[in-house]
């Protein structure tokens, strides 16, 4: 089974929560606070395997969760670091973000890796707050939620040569003949729904992955047939065989076939009418083969392409070595990988916030009765706040007039006992007097 596409959802492990604790030894008087920070959650890692070739283990298990770190310990202990959870994926994956569908990492080299959900911070213990006017804070944080995120991940077929054209021209028998893979083949279109990939002896020491890569038709660059499907696995080729049905064995023009195909990569990628290209004329043993030959060499000069033509009959194994050679040979001139674009790691996203007047990084609405106050930074706050003690809501309350939300709830006509929103959290406005 080739699975070439999977939605999964990942998140990191949350942080372990600080502790309150204080000292309890014999003959330590008033010995202080002694509650330890909570351990960081797990991260969510991507790490590239050469030994998968599929992503059909994403169509059984399609949540991945880190652990959790350990909470803060006695004696200002450190809470344990959760170990982060690696997940395996084939080299050729690229990882999307299902909302923003931007592309996380394009992952091609065995053991590469890319954290696809970061685990939180652990939450600090009341050791940390203490301070000369409060030697014995009763504050603790809670831990910090890990990231969470539902992802993409595709599959492009990581292939020293593509063979492309369209369907029924012999691919699947040519990758048979020069391999050891068995594709299924068949006198129908779209025989080959997936890709097939073999290992190819040239026979002089040197071998190359071949991939018979699912036939086109005309509008594959718009998803139609195929489309999309076959085109991503093309782009991962360092040369393109275009096999071509000499013979014209279905009534088509083995020249037009050759440019309408030709005419589908650009539009997909305009970088794939850069890649090298050997033109595989297939069915030679076949009648008027020949004549056509003549007449696609004729055409082919007209437009001044310079294209290596190898005439061959897969099916009568006629010419085949030939062409082996002749691809190994351009191998041999050409990067080891194929040119993608660079993409950015986690690390190196841009973040952008939308600058507000004054300084202010929240805003306040009316839902009816109730005062709305939206701000990410306050949220993530609210999560991190231990409301069970008492120094720990008016350490929060602290926090909020010093941003200036209790003076901006005022100029908007709040009053004593009006309901104030934050996240889920519902709080009651008190007038300080």
């Amino acid at each position: 089974m080739f699975v070439d596409k999977a939605k999964i959802y990942v998140k990191g492990g949350d942080g372990g929560d600080g502790l309150v604790a204080f000292r309890r030894e014999k003959y330590v008087p008033e010995g202080g606070p002694a509650g330890g920070d909570g351990g960081d959650g797990g991260d969510v890692i991507f790490r590239v395997d050469e030994g998968l070739r599929t992503l059909v283990d994403f169509r059984y298990q399609k949540h991945f969760k880190a652990q959790r770190g350990e909470k803060g310990r006695n004696k200002s202990q450190h809470g344990a670091n959760a170990e982060d959870l690696i997940v395996r994926v084939p080299p050729g994956t690229v990882v999307i973000d299902d909302d923003t569908q931007e592309i996380i990492a394009d992952l091609t080299r065995h053991g590469q890796e890319v954290v696809v959900a970061k685990g939180g911070r652990g939450g600090r213990g009341n050791t940390r707050f203490a301070t000369a006017n409060n030697t014995a804070p009763e504050i603790a944080e809670n831990g910090e939620e890990g990231e969470e995120r539902w992802v993409v991940l595709e599959l492009k077929v990581m292939a020293d040569v593509g063979l492309v054209g369209f369907p029924s021209v012999g691919k699947s028998t040519l990758l048979s003949v020069v391999s050891g893979a068995k594709p299924k083949i068949g006198a129908y279109h779209f025989t080959t729904l997936t890709p097939n990939l073999g290992v190819v002896e040239v026979g002089d020491g040197r071998s190359f992955v071949m991939a018979d890569l699912p036939g086109l038709i005309e509008g594959a660059h718009e998803g139609v047939g195929l489309g999309h499907e076959f085109l991503r696995h093309v782009e991962r080729t360092r040369i393109i065989v275009h096999v071509v049905d000499m013979a014209g064995t279905e009534g088509r023009d083995p020249f037009e076939d050759w440019e309408k195909i030709n005419g589908e990569l650009k539009l997909y990628n305009a970088k794939l009418e850069e890649r090298p290209q050997i033109i595989a004329a297939n069915k030679m043993d076949m009648p008027g083969a020949e004549e056509h030959l003549a007449e696609f060499k004729r055409r082919l000069a007209e437009t001044g392409r310079d294209v290596t033509i190898c005439p061959i009959s897969a099916i009568a194994k006629s010419g085949v070595q030939e062409l082996l050679y002749k691809v190994a040979d351009q191998l041999e001139t050409i990067p080891e990988m194929p040119l993608v674009e660079e993409l950015a790691d986690l690390s190196e996203r841009k973040v952008y916030r939308l600058e507000r007047e004054e300084g202010e990084d929240f805003t306040i609405r009316r839902d009816n009765e109730a005062f709305v106050i939206e701000s990410p930074s306050i949220e993530k706050l609210i999560k991190r706040t231990n409301f069970s003690t008492h120094e720990s809501v008016m350490r929060f309350a602290r926090i909020l007039r010093k941003k200036g939300i209790d003076a901006a709830l005022r100029e908007r006509g709040a009053k004593d006992g009006q309901t104030i929103r934050i996240g889920d959290y519902e709080f009651e406005f008190v007038e300080q007097e």
